[in-house]
C-alpha cells in the first residue's frame, strides 16, 4: 500500500511538472526580462512586412530589446515588432551633435586626409583641367571655393586663370595653414581664406561661380553638399555657374571572388579542422530573427555573413572582367535644381541584362560627376571613378549579398535603390537594395524578391 502511494505521489509531481514547466518557465522569463526603455521616434517609418512595427515621427516606443545595432525589437500600443535603431532616440537625453562637426572637422584639420586627396592626380587634375580649360571666362569672375582645405583649387584659379577674387572657405583648422600656402605662393591679393561652416559665414559680395569637392562614398555619404548646396542659394549670384555642374550613382551586378573566398571560404578548413559553422546556418538558431535587413528572415545570418556583408565595403577595386552586365546610372543630381530636402529621400531602378554566366555576390556603386563648361563650344570634362577610369581616392563600395547567385547570360537583375539620410546623424545614411534574378530561359521563373539594407555607418 505504501509503495502504491509513493508511485501515485511521484506520478503525480512528474505530471503537475510537466503541466506547469512551461508556465512556470514564462514567468520566469518574465521576471528576467528588463524593463523596457521609452524611446521618441525621429520621423516615420513604415514597415515592410509583418514582423516590423510602423510608426510616425514623435510616436513614443518601448524598446523591449537591443538584439542588433541596426534592429530593435519594440511596442507601439500594444503592438510589438521590429524598427530601425537609427530611427528613435530616447527623449530628454543630453543631445549630441547630429552633424558630428568636431569629428568631422577634426579629420579635416590634420594632414592624413589631405595627403590622399592631394595624391589622387584623377581628382586634382580634373578640378586643374576644368580651371584651365575655362580661364578665359573666369576672368575678372569672382569665385567661393567651399571646402577648400589647403587651397588647391582656389590657387589653381588664382595662378591659371584671371579671377577679380576668389573666396576659399574652410571649417576645419587647417584653415590657418591655407592661409600661409596663399601667401607663400603670391595670391593673397587675389585670394582671401574664410575659416568657418558655409552656413555661417559671411561673403562681401555674390559669386560668379561655386566650385567644391563634396563627394563622398556612394555619391552622398558625410552629405557635404547640402552645404553646397546652401551656399549656392545664398551666394551664387542669378545666372552663376556650379561646379560640379551635375552627378551621376552609377551601379552594376558583380562578382566577388576573391573577397568572398577571403571572409567565407577561409573558414572551411583550417589547420585540418572544420571551422563551417562560423559561415553556415547553426541548426539551433531556427527561431532567431535577421536584424540586419529590412526583411525578417527564419534562421539568423551565419557569424561570417553578419560581421562581414552588413556593412558595403569601401575602398573596393573592381575589375571591369567582374562585372556581369553593363553598369547603369541610378541616381541622377542636376546641381542646379537639386533641393535639400530631396536629400532624405533618394529612390532609383535598374534592371541588368547579364552578359556572361557567373556567380552574383553583390552590387558595386561608384559615381561620376561633370563639369559644364563656359567656353562657346568648349567641352565638359568628367571625373568618373570607376573601374574603367583611372582608380581615386573613392575607389568602389561593395554591398555583398549574403549568399551568392548563379547567373547565365540572358537572365536579367531587376530592383531599385533606395538612399535614407539617417535622421539622427546627418552626415549617415542607409542604402536598401530591392533586387530579383529572372531567368533567361525558357524554364518555369523560380525566382524571389530579396531585400538588403546597408546602414553606412549608424
Amino acid at each position: 500500500m505504501l509503495r502504491y502511494v509513493v508511485k501515485r505521489l511521484v506520478s503525480y509531481k512528474i505530471l503537475n511538472q510537466e503541466i506547469t514547466s512551461p508556465v512556470m518557465q514564462a514567468e520566469k522569463e518574465d521576471e528576467d526580462e528588463p524593463p523596457p526603455e521609452e524611446y521618441v521616434a525621429l520621423s516615420d517609418f513604415t514597415g515592410s512586412d509583418s514582423d516590423q512595427l510602423s510608426f510616425a515621427s514623435g510616436d513614443k516606443l518601448l524598446v523591449h530589446a537591443k538584439p542588433s545595432l541596426a534592429w530593435w525589437w519594440a511596442e507601439l500600443q500594444g503592438v510589438r515588432g521590429y524598427v530601425p535603431a537609427s530611427h528613435l532616440c530616447q527623449d530628454g537625453t543630453e543631445e549630441e551633435d547630429p552633424w558630428q562637426d568636431e569629428e568631422y572637422f577634426g579629420s579635416y584639420g590634420t594632414l592624413k586626409l589631405h595627403l590622399e586627396m592631394l595624391s589622387d592626380k584623377s581628382r586634382t587634375e580634373a578640378y586643374r583641367q576644368v580651371i584651365l580649360s575655362n580661364s578665359a571666362s573666369l576672368r575678372s569672375k569672382v569665385v567661393m571655393d567651399l571646402g577648400c582645405g589647403t587651397g588647391i583649387i582656389s590657387l589653381f584659379c588664382a595662378q591659371l586663370a584671371q579671377p577679380s577674387a576668389v573666396y576659399a572657405v574652410e571649417a576645419s583648422s587647417i584653415a590657418e595653414y591655407t592661409r600661409h600656402l596663399v601667401k607663400q605662393n603670391g595670391c593673397e591679393e587675389v585670394v582671401t581664406v574664410l575659416q568657418g561652416r558655409a552656413e555661417e559665414i559671411e561673403l562681401p559680395e555674390q559669386v560668379d561661380i561655386l566650385v567644391s569637392e563634396w563627394m563622398g562614398s556612394c555619391l552622398l555619404f558625410e552629405f557635404m553638399v547640402e552645404s553646397v548646396l546652401l551656399a549656392r542659394d545664398r551666394w551664387l549670384r542669378e545666372g552663376g555657374v556650379i561646379w560640379p555642374s551635375s552627378a551621376a550613382l552609377t551601379l552594376v551586378p558583380c562578382q566577388a571572388n576573391s573577397y568572398y573566398t577571403e571572409k567565407i571560404t577561409f573558414w572551411e578548413q583550417l589547420y585540418g579542422l572544420d571551422f563551417t559553422p562560423l559561415h553556415t546556418k547553426a541548426s539551433d538558431c531556427t527561431s532567431q530573427p535577421d536584424f540586419n535587413t529590412d526583411r525578417v528572415t527564419p534562421k539568423q545570418r551565419p557569424l561570417a555573413q553578419q560581421e562581414f556583408f552588413t556593412k558595403p565595403m569601401f575602398n573596393h577595386l573592381i575589375e571591369p572582367s567582374d562585372c556581369l552586365a553593363a553598369p547603369c546610372d541610378v541616381i541622377c543630381l542636376d546641381m542646379y535644381t537639386l533641393q535639400v530636402k530631396e536629400l532624405e529621400e533618394m529612390k532609383g531602378q535598374f534592371h541588368f541584362c547579364v552578359e556572361k554566366s557567373g556567380v552574383f555576390h553583390g552590387f558595386t556603386a561608384w559615381f561620376s560627376v561633370r563639369f559644364d563648361s563656359l567656353e562657346t563650344r568648349g567641352t565638359a570634362v568628367e571625373l568618373n571613378t570607376g573601374p574603367n577610369s583611372e582608380p581615386t581616392h573613392w575607389k568602389q563600395t561593395l554591398f555583398m549579398l549574403d549568399m551568392p547567385v548563379s547567373v547565365h547570360a540572358g537572365d536579367s537583375i531587376s530592383g531599385s535603390i533606395f538612399l535614407h539620410r539617417n535622421p539622427k546623424w546627418r552626415r549617415h545614411m542607409t542604402i536598401t537594395l530591392n533586387w530579383n534574378v529572372n531567368s533567361g530561359t525558357e524554364e518555369p521563373d523560380n525566382s524571389q524578391a530579396e531585400t538588403k539594407s546597408f546602414p553606412m555607418w549608424r
